[in-house]
């Protein structure tokens, strides 16, 4: 049955476009949609569920309440949903993986000297972003060849700065790797032109940035400036050798993308063609989660919405391989995105179709490559398990390991991690961190049996709560208990925590990493004895993934922790800032770099600086 408040709202549900977010009892948002009219949309989810689908039945067994926003169209809806859903990533929605881990080119237009910059982040600023690229290796190869054209500045130093202060350009400036702005020899305009074309590259006119350069290089050759002419004649060679490389598609020189796909038991594999100017430029696949359930028109629907949510081009047409949900607000959306129409077609016959089929075989292999792969190491990681449990004489296999790690600098800021690996694999959301509480100075024994103690007896305390109903599992945080625990140490340390490990009574089997005399990883230390392992196996690979994550977690927060107490101290080492300009500053500015870089006039900026302050920070931060 549902709850009093879920049949309130669903009693005063408005008959309007809008956007729904169902909630669990943690009001946790897991699923977002959009609907024509709420009333009707939302209604539907808590009706017979005879109909609905078993990943639906299951969404709604956790729906524990549900808010809405009602908006005027049903386009305004879908830009809603797509951003909430960007936002908040919901469990039951189809997903693109993290856009956050696709890299895009960034050139930043917003200084006076643009940049070509690698980031994961799409942000309303002045830059221009190209991507998303799955493929790293080819946004690598994009950013070198357009640096060996283009020297192009790819420090952020204060240009004017330099200048006025008559500082001397990098060593890129004088093995002509850079054209050295920061020299005041060259104008922003003949800058300017060269970050131009790099744009006029990237959206693919490499055939009209040649016939650019082939002028430019005409001229040198007329006024006998060979040395220039043979530098344009150069740039052309390396924009030929990728402009041939690129596939004709189609002769009507048209921007379209080409989306297909192909499904698995869990997730979908979408492949997309680029093609401009009527070229294949290039080509990605991406993976969508959680589209068991789905039809293919909702997961193209989903892919299009957030692939496009952020994408830094929208072409003229894109091609699908049958109409989707939401078929003309997608394409009232795009187009309001692009500027002008954009068509989406579901091709039926001729050139348009064949293409598209030639892609959907595309993602088919990227699903069938993918799922070997996976299969792959699955069957290699439960081989390494397997030798693992017979390496150390385990009754189960250790199906979960955890890792613990101390840091400190000689005892200041002691910190501690725990990593997770389950079935071989880190699960990232398991790690937890820990501040030392009660051991002063540097002792990793104390140190490690604190550890232990409060992870285990937290864990005990919510078991108990589980079995009394007064907690939730998907509430706790330390209630699965691991199958192994792995301590960065050696006897004493794996001594400390069997220790703890029998006062509370619990049976875990504990190893402990030995380090040769070079501090290397050479075996394990367990049950008193020291067992090597081959430096060339899977379990040597995965011990040192272990060890090496849990030191990676505990370095990291450690640095943290130092990193936040050095903000404060450096900035308050300049004479007249105290804490109120401190935290003004670093409320204007966000990072120490961008307050060390800032002009006096950025500096006066902040209401709470003067004149004589701001000349003690650049002047402080000159000197260091």
């Amino acid at each position: 049955m549902f709850s009093t408040d879920i049949k309130q709202k669903l009693k005063t549900l408005p008959d309007k476009p809008g956007v729904y977010m169902m909630m669990d009892k943690n009001h946790k948002i897991i699923y977002i949609g959009k609907a024509i009219s709420l009333r009707n949309r939302v209604r539907q989810y808590f009706q017979s569920s005879k109909n609905h689908s078993p990943r639906v039945r299951a969404m709604v067994s956790h729906i524990d309440t549900f808010e809405y926003i009602v908006t005027d169209t049903e386009l305004e809806a879908l830009m809603l949903e797509c951003n909430l859903i960007k936002e908040n990533r919901p469990k039951y929605n189809v997903l693109l993986r993290d856009d956050k881990t696709y890299p895009y080119i960034k050139i930043t237009l917003g200084e006076k000297y643009p940049r070509l910059v690698k980031t994961r982040k799409v942000i309303k600023d002045k830059a221009k972003y190209f991507g998303p690229y799955t493929n790293v290796g080819a946004l690598n190869e994009t950013l070198e060849v357009i640096h060996s054209i283009y020297p192009i500045r790819t420090c952020s130093k204060d240009i004017g700065r330099m200048i006025e202060k008559g500082e001397r350009p990098c060593l890129n400036y004088y093995i002509e790797r850079c054209i050295g702005p920061c020299t005041g020899k060259i104008s922003k305009e003949e800058y300017m032109d060269m970050i131009n074309e790099i744009i006029m590259f990237l959206d693919g006119k490499e055939e009209e940035l040649v016939h650019i350069i082939e002028e430019k290089m005409k001229k040198a050759a007329d006024i006998r400036d060979f040395e220039e002419a043979a530098k344009y004649r150069d740039q052309i060679m390396a924009l030929n050798s990728i402009v041939e490389k690129q596939k004709i598609i189609s002769t009507d020189g048209q921007d379209r993308d080409v989306i297909a796909m192909a499904q698995g038991d869990k997730d979908s594999w979408v492949q997309v063609f680029f093609i401009r100017k009527g070229k294949l430029i290039s080509r990605e696949h991406f993976v969508l989660r959680n589209t068991e359930d789905n039809t293919e028109k909702e997961i193209i629907s989903s892919f299009l919405k957030q692939f496009y949510n952020d994408s830094t081009f929208i072409p003229k047409e894109v091609l699908i391989e049958g109409q989707v949900e939401d078929f003309n607000v997608l394409e009232k959306w795009l187009s309001n995105k692009r500027g002008n129409k954009v068509t989406i077609r579901a091709p039926q016959r001729g050139a348009k179709k064949q293409l598209l089929e030639m892609v959907k075989k595309n993602a088919v292999i990227a699903m069938e490559q993918s799922i070997k792969i996976m299969e792959l190491e699955k069957e290699r990681t439960e081989d390494t398990l397997n030798e693992f449990a017979e390496l150390l004489s385990l009754d189960e296999i250790p199906e979960r390991i955890e890792g613990f790690d101390i840091s400190n600098i000689q005892g200041v800021d002691s910190v501690a991690s725990m990593v997770v690996f389950e079935g071989g694999k880190p699960k990232r959301k398991d790690y937890r961190r820990f501040k030392i509480r009660t051991v002063e100075g540097p002792d990793d024994y104390a140190s490690i049996e604190e550890i232990i103690a409060r992870r285990f007896k937290r864990g005990l305390e919510e078991t108990r709560n589980i079995i009394e109903q007064s907690m939730e599992m998907t509430e706790s945080k330390f209630a699965v208990f691991p199958d192994l625990i792995m301590i960065d140490g050696g006897l004493g340390q794996v001594n400390s925590v069997k220790k703890v490990l029998n006062s509370l009574e619990l049976d875990i089997p504990v190893c402990g990493v030995v380090k040769d005399e070079k501090h290397r990883t050479k075996g394990l230390v367990y049950e008193g004895n020291e067992i090597y392992i081959e430096k060339t196996s899977n379990l040597f690979r995965l011990i040192t993934k272990i060890q090496d994550e849990a030191h990676r977690f505990a370095i990291n927060y450690h640095k943290s922790l130092r990193k936040k107490g050095m903000l404060q101290s450096v900035l308050e080492e300049i004479p007249g800032i105290g804490e109120t300009r401190r935290k003004a500053l670093m409320m204007h500015f966000g990072t120490i770099e961008r307050i060390k870089n800032a002009t006096m006039g950025e500096l006066l900026e902040v209401k709470e600086m003067n004149k004589k302050v701001a000349k003690n920070v650049i002047h402080f931060f000159e000197n260091q």
